[in-house]
């Protein structure tokens, strides 16, 4: 079948979402709410409250069997095998060349001696995941799609408060980048301390058959409202996330995406992981172009696609990710410069359709994080 001829598919929570008055939109396959109220009052609600997300279209696979931590690091830049039971890490699946396949999130979920790994992969890159890792994994690992789960994402400064009264003891518990499991009305609930937003939040994986209770026991909660894909957009831009497709191809590196927090300090030594040889080679003598943050001049923000111009005008960059932010009430965005022009306060020179734009390199996340890190 074309993929034109695909049908659009249904999330757990369609009919949650159109009941509460989700404008649905086709998104990686799937009809998904683009916004309730309206973007910008889902995004500084997010920022001011708790904002509840349905991300049921990632993938959610879950890899067991003998030597996953060693076969995950020949694909992983990431130490998988220090990854302690209940420890989330982010992490890049990379071609033999070093460009990123997709970027992801995997947990420890190993009981014992048996290893299992919980992974989150992007929606629209899903299939193409699976099928690059179980045709470079070894027959001792198996895969499995968990295509019988939702997941929702609690975001927000009072997500914590939120989550309190519902499952009392987890937000103590978790710390950002941990991940716990707990019982909910007799189904298991598994819990991340993470989200897209830069907030605070937590991910819950659940069965779709309980879903929309679940969904609806969050947003009674006079705290929580439902948030659609806009304002999600919005607040990865502020946070300085990238998104796979658009500020990530196979084309880039993790040393080209400022993405070198993810090799891990004992992968940088021993190498081992795909295209290994290539990154750690950039890592040293820097790479042609590099992903930066800029704000622009004037109110009107410069989309994907916007062309980076030097003095001459020669093309030197692209635009990736672009955007009028709402908590900061300017435009900004996310692309790729010559690495001479990515130092922040570099001025740059940004055309859209025949139109020139003045930019300035800014250092990235635009809205400091909130993550919750427990001291000590």
């Amino acid at each position: 079948m074309a993929e034109a001829d695909t049908p659009t598919l249904t999330l757990p929570l369609d009919r949650w979402h159109r009941a509460h008055g989700g404008r649905m939109v086709p998104f990686a396959g799937y009809h998904m709410p683009v916004q309730y109220e309206g973007i910008i009052a889902e995004h500084l609600w997010t920022r001011e409250h708790a904002g509840l997300f349905d991300v049921s279209h990632m993938g959610q696979l879950m890899l067991t069997g003998t030597g996953v931590a060693d076969a995950l690091e020949t694909l992983l830049p990431g130490d998988i095998k220090g990854l302690q039971p209940g420890r989330i890490r982010y992490s890049l699946l990379l071609n033999e060349a070093g460009g990123i396949i997709d970027d992801l999130m995997v947990t420890n979920v190993s009981q014992g001696a048996d290893e299992a790994f919980y992974m989150v992969v992007n929606g629209a890159t899903k299939h193409g995941d699976i099928e690059s890792l179980s045709g470079r994994l070894p027959s001792s690992v198996s895969l499995k799609h968990l295509t019988d789960r939702a997941l929702l994402a609690l975001q927000g400064p009072r997500a914590c408060e939120v989550i309190d009264l519902l499952f009392p003891g987890v937000t103590e518990e978790l710390s950002f980048m941990q991940g716990t499991s707990r019982e909910w009305n007799g189904v298991a609930v598994g819990f991340g301390r993470s989200g897209y937003t830069g907030e605070d939040g937590f991910e819950l994986s659940i069965l779709n058959s309980h879903a929309e209770r679940l969904a609806d026991s969050l947003v009674e909660d006079e705290r929580v409202k439902p948030i659609g894909l806009g304002a999600r957009d919005s607040l990865r831009l502020e946070a300085g996330l990238p998104l796979y497709g658009h500020d990530l191809d196979e084309q880039t590196t993790p040393v080209m995406a400022d993405l070198g927090f993810a090799i891990s300090k004992r992968r940088r030594t021993e190498g081992g992981f795909a295209g290994a040889e290539r990154i750690l080679a950039e890592r040293e003598t820097g790479p042609v172009s590099k992903r930066v943050g800029f704000t622009v001049d004037g109110r009107q923000p410069v989309r994907e696609g916007g062309r980076v111009l030097d003095s001459e005008g020669n093309e030197v960059g692209r635009v990736t990710s672009g955007g009028f932010s709402p908590s900061l009430q300017k435009p900004i965005g996310m692309g790729y410069v010559a690495a001479a022009l990515s130092e922040p306060g570099t001025r740059l020179t940004l055309e859209q359709r025949g139109k020139l734009f003045m930019a300035e390199v800014a250092p990235t996340p635009f809205v400091p994080h909130r993550y919750h890190r427990k001291k000590g």
